[in-house]
């Protein structure tokens, strides 16, 4: 007997809560026509992605772009997990911006795992969060009537 799996929507709340316990996630961006996907490590100011970049071929291509982020976790024993998508757009931490906007981003107290210097601060500003979960519902599926109907 298995457990019986079940596929299920996460709310907009569960998300946000799921990505600000985690600490490593996908941005996804389009580089000379193709989608490309890095790892990156990350913190949230509450409904905004933060993250820490060096110049190059992922901050030229996030830089005002439409991105997405994804965080997931899954337990390949088990077959359950779940996994967050952002869709967003991205967007370099300038002097331009507004002094509460830079304090709230360095507040995040992110530090960049990869050794280096030269990084920049990017928040990801959300347009739409979704997010789904496979769990086992508890009960083995031949047992379709509950247990106590069996006993």
């Amino acid at each position: 007997m298995s457990d019986v799996l079940e596929l299920s929507e996460l709310s907009s709340d569960e998300c946000y809560a799921l990505l600000a316990d985690r600490h490593v996630g996908r941005l996804g961006v389009i580089v000379d026509g193709y989608p490309l996907i890095i790892p990156v490590n990350y913190a949230t100011d509450l409904f905004t992605i933060v993250i820490r970049s060096r110049p190059g071929t992922k901050l030229a291509a996030a830089e005002h772009g439409n991105v997405t982020f994804q965080v997931d976790e899954f337990e390949h024993g088990s077959k359950t997990g779940w996994s967050v998508l952002v869709r967003g757009q991205a967007e370099i931490v300038t002097p331009e911006h507004s002094p509460a906007i830079r304090a709230a981003t360095e507040r995040t107290g992110l530090v960049p795992w990869a050794p280096g210097d030269g990084y920049v601060w990017v928040r990801i500003i959300s347009h739409g969060i979704t997010g789904r979960r496979i769990a086992a519902t508890g009960g083995p599926e031949e047992w379709w009537l509950g247990t106590a109907a069996y006993m």
